[in-house]
C-alpha cells in the first residue's frame, strides 16, 4: 500500500500550492498560540483557498477549549487531532485522529482501544514541554506490528531518514513539518521535493 504523505505546519498559501502540486495527500493547520507555525482563521482560510480537489486539510489543537475548536471548524472545514480525550473528540461530530506523544510507558495497544473511533493514532516524539514540532524522532520499533489502528508517524522525520523509518514501522502515512523548513513556519521547496520522493522511493 502506497503511503500517505501529510506536510504539516503549513502557514503560507504557495506552500500549500507547492505541496499539493506534490501529490500530497494532506496538510496540516497548526491552532496553538505557542507554536511558531500557528495560524489565525484568516491565514488557515487563506491556504484552504488555493487546495485543489482531493487534498485533505487537518487542523492541529493542543488542549484546546471546545468553543475555541468549535469556532474554527465553524469556519474552516478540517479533520483535526490534538492530546484532548476521547469524549471531547467525539463532541464535534469530524473526523478525528488521536495525537500520542510516545513517553517510555505508554501502550498503543492501550491508546487505540481508548480511542476506538479514531481514524488513525498520530504518533510524535516526546518531549516534557512540547506537544509537538520537536524535531527528533523516537524509537520506530516500539510501534508494534500487529496493530489495526492506522499509525501515522511523525517525529524527526526528512529526506534523510524517511525511507529507513517507512521500512521499520510500515506506517499508513507520515507526517513531517520541521523536517522540510527552511526556518520554522517557512517551508523549503526542495526540502519538500525530496521528502516526496524519499516516501515513494521506500520499499
Amino acid at each position: 500500500m502506497t503511503t500517505r504523505i501529510k506536510i504539516c505546519g503549513i502557514t503560507r498559501p504557495e506552500d500549500a500550492r507547492h505541496a499539493a502540486a506534490l501529490g500530497v495527500d494532506a496538510i496540516g493547520l497548526v491552532f496553538y498560540g505557542p507554536s511558531p507555525r500557528n495560524v489565525d482563521i484568516e491565514q488557515a482560510c487563506a491556504v484552504m483557498n488555493i487546495l485543489p480537489p482531493f487534498v485533505s486539510s487537518v487542523g492541529l489543537f493542543v488542549n484546546a477549549t471546545e468553543d475555541d475548536i468549535q469556532g474554527v471548524l465553524d469556519r474552516v472545514n478540517l479533520d483535526f487531532h490534538g492530546d484532548e480525550s476521547p469524549e471531547f473528540c467525539t463532541r464535534f461530530s469530524r473526523p478525528y485522529i488521536k495525537a500520542i506523544r510516545m513517553r517510555e510507558d505508554v501502550d498503543l495497544q492501550v491508546e487505540a482501544d481508548k480511542y476506538a473511533q479514531a481514524r488513525g493514532l498520530l504518533l510524535d516524539a516526546y518531549h516534557p514541554a512540547l506537544p509537538g514540532g520537536t524535531g527528533v524522532s523516537f524509537d520506530w520499533a516500539r510501534v508494534p506490528d500487529d496493530l489495526l489502528t492506522p499509525v501515522i508517524l511523525a517525529g524527526g522525520l526528512s529526506a534523510d531518514n524517511i525511507g529507513e523509518a517507512i521500512r521499520t514501522v510500515q506506517p499508513y502515512a507520515v507526517d513531517v513539518s520541521g523536517g522540510v523548513e527552511a526556518e520554522k513556519g517557512i517551508k523549503d521547496w526542495g526540502k519538500m521535493t525530496d521528502f516526496v520522493a524519499g516516501v515513494r522511493a521506500a520499499k
